[in-house]
């Protein structure tokens, strides 16, 4: 038997868990260009036994930050070949900080759902102090029991999909209440495990609007096998959700995992994930609220998926993993409106990346100049863990 907090890699070879737990700073302070300097790397969590990913962080109004990510066995401790990004044993977890460097070392479950695993935790804390996540899940269903399952479903190995759900903590994250079901969205065509229309779902920011409104693009499968994205509203909290409008389609591109920003005049911008074209970075704009949403435009470059962060002077970090080599880390600051995405020089956080299984990017301010980028990442197709980018941002150039 091992001791506490000990694992062990191989005959003899025994390493303190509390080792890989610890942050660490990687490299000098680097200027990434005019008025961005890139100031250290940190591990916020890392652990060999288990395959850490897809974070989200938050600062909460008593300053400290909360994140959450997905965690799972590492299949290979078991012998497996490899790991998928789908597990039964996927919960989501927390870890908490004061200053984004030193993070607590065990993390806190934030939610084990019942019938499968879950993935992809999304943070929002809401000007009241009310802490969102939404999340999806994935059921393991036996082969005797999937000629019973009522069609279409979406399945990814021996997984049936779920579909979406939220959470809803009034106590800093400290405790949740039982998970809301959002509605089925129009062109959703799947059912789940249950033989119910699946619930939407995404990956990707939600926001709350000037007018206390929250916004929140979720994703549909319909009849051609690809993903459109829509936006759903919710008035009272995230306790229930109404569907408002499409926010792009089209007859040959798909598109997913999708972060929401509202700029200080009011329009909603939907940064997009697509499939089928060649990873480019996407958006599509509302400028009546999220009743209607224009065109999907290409951004131009290559990422996914995207997520933006208001700065104190009002323009917009835009961070997104790279899943070509070099694999990475990327950002471009934008203009208040999202306007000028097409010119925005892009700054390289990170370039060393293991392969593609990195990313899924969420910043958060520090103070009034510093930003923690989190992530999550692997070197050499190794232990996927928890990292972050803390950047020095001084103003204008």
């Amino acid at each position: 038997m091992f001791k506490k907090n000990q694992i062990c890699f191989g005959p003899g070879l025994v390493i303190p868990l509390l080792l890989l737990c610890l942050h660490w700073n990687q490299g000098a302070a680097q200027q990434l260009g005019p008025g961005i300097r890139k100031l250290r790397d940190v591990v916020i969590y890392k652990d060999a036994r288990f395959f850490s990913s897809f974070p989200s962080v938050v600062r909460k109004p008593d300053g400290e930050l909360l994140l959450a990510f997905r965690r799972a066995p590492d299949r290979r401790i078991f012998g497996e070949k490899r790991n998928l990004h789908v597990d039964p044993n996927s919960y989501l977890v927390t870890v908490r900080s004061r200053d984004g460097e030193d993070w607590s070392a065990e993390p806190e479950l934030l939610y084990a759902h019942p019938f499968g695993g879950s993935q992809d935790p999304c943070l929002l804390v809401l000007r009241s102090g009310t802490l969102l996540c939404t999340s999806y899940g994935w059921a393991f269903v036996r082969p005797d029991g999937l000629a019973h399952l009522k069609e279409p479903y979406l399945q990814a190995g021996p997984a049936i999909f779920l579909g979406g759900y939220l959470l809803r903590s009034e106590t800093g994250g400290a405790s949740w209440e039982l998970p809301v079901y959002p509605p089925a969205i129009p062109p959703e065509i799947h059912y789940n495990a249950y033989g119910e229309r699946v619930p939407a779902y995404n990956r990707g920011a939600l926001c709350e609007g000037r007018n206390g409104r929250i916004y929140w693009a979720v994703a549909a499968s319909d009849t051609t096998g690809r993903t459109s994205v829509h936006l759903l509203t919710s008035d009272d909290e995230g306790r229930s959700w109404q569907y408002s409008a499409p926010v792009a389609s089209d007859d040959t591109i798909g598109f997913n995992e999708t972060s929401i920003y509202e700029t200080p005049k009011g329009d909603l911008v939907a940064f997009l994930r697509t499939a089928g074209f060649d990873d480019q970075a996407c958006i599509a704009r509302s400028t009546d609220g999220g009743k209607t949403f224009g065109p999907w435009q290409s951004m131009g470059f290559r990422g996914h998926p995207l997520n933006a962060l208001r700065l104190p002077d009002k323009r917009v970090l835009l961070t997104y993993g790279y899943r070509h080599q070099p694999f990475g880390i990327r950002a471009r600051i934008l203009n208040a409106e999202c306007t000028d995405f097409d010119t925005a020089p892009e700054f390289i956080l990170r370039q060393d990346g293991g392969n593609g299984d990195i990313g899924y990017t969420w910043p958060v301010l520090l103070d009034e100049k510093r930003v923690l980028v989190v992530y999550y990442f692997n070197e050499e197709d190794g232990t996927r863990y928890i990292a972050g980018t803390i950047l020095e941002i001084t103003g204008r150039p």
